[in-house]
């Protein structure tokens, strides 16, 4: 059987997802906690998105296959159902700053990674000293520069759709760049913070925080509002175009389409992106 993991991290002391040798990470935390919780020699996940170092989630999302009755049999004498008892095992297991909100059993298909048809990411940028809480230092980026949200929502509208993001990635071999960017929009909080919020099918490594220091030029008046696009259209790398610290970025959620589609969208994603 497999079961999915809805999990949320506070990225700070984190080297990431991807478990490396002699560092702490998310998957090498979890893996450990979920092979004592199950009483099994060691468990292996897989991830929706796998997060830079520092980068927190509030909506990661993980798959884990088990042998049928495992499960159950590994709940004990607990009232609960096996996946409730099991995700108060993990809570209880884990450190502070990694948080399991749900586990469940997945669907037929379903796969954490090439099931999901796009992730959502939010990045916060306090751009008034006076606006930084210092509750929320670890998830915000302090900027010196007063930001034009509009110049920054103009220079976003034109990198919708799909495209060739190797200016925004760091290129990894035998991979593609190629993704779908659904949106990317810029609003002030109730607080005053600047809050991009970026969706795609997709991000290679480093994209959304390229995206956001591209951007972040812009809207301190830096660079012109076609900046962006003309960075994109280039296809390779700008040293300009620095890219954002990993503190202000949060992955919040992940989409799935419906349990009859799950294992058409992992056959689609699966496939060689194309520009059409």
């Amino acid at each position: 059987m497999r079961i999915r993991i809805d999990l949320a991290y506070d990225g700070t002391d984190f080297h990431g997802w991807a478990a490396q040798p002699g560092l702490r990470t998310v998957q090498g935390t979890l893996e450990p906690a979920l092979a004592t919780a199950l009483r099994i020699p060691a468990a292996r996940v897989v991830c929706a998105g796998r997060t830079d170092t520092g980068v927190h989630a509030r909506g990661q999302v993980a798959h884990l296959d088990l042998e049928p009755g495992l499960l159950s049999g590994s709940a004990g004498r607990s009232q609960d159902s096996p996946t409730v008892a099991l995700r108060g095992r993990l809570n209880g297991i884990l450190p502070r700053d990694l948080r399991i909100r749900r586990v469940g059993e997945a669907p037929e298909g379903f796969d954490a990674r090439f099931s999901a048809h796009w992730r959502r990411y939010a990045y916060r940028v306090a751009d008034d000293p006076w606006r930084v809480d210092p509750l929320r230092r670890h998830h915000v980026l302090v900027w010196p520069r007063p930001l034009d949200l509009d110049a920054m929502n103009e220079a976003s509208d034109m990198l919708l759709g799909l495209r060739d993001f190797a200016a925004f990635c760091r290129r990894r071999e035998g991979a593609t760049t190629i993704r779908t960017l659904l949106d990317l929009t810029w609003v002030r909080d109730d607080e005053g913070v600047a809050v991009a919020t970026v969706r795609a099918d997709a991000f290679c490594h480093s994209m959304v925080r390229s995206l956001v220091g591209c951007l972040l030029a812009i809207g301190d008046g830096r660079r012109p509002v076609r900046w962006a696009v003309d960075v994109l259209s280039a296809a390779r790398r700008d040293p300009s175009a620095t890219v954002a610290r990993a503190l202000g970025l949060t992955l919040e959620e992940v989409g799935y389409p419906a349990d009859d589609e799950l294992a058409a969208q992992a056959r689609h994603t699966r496939a060689l992106r194309e520009v059409r």
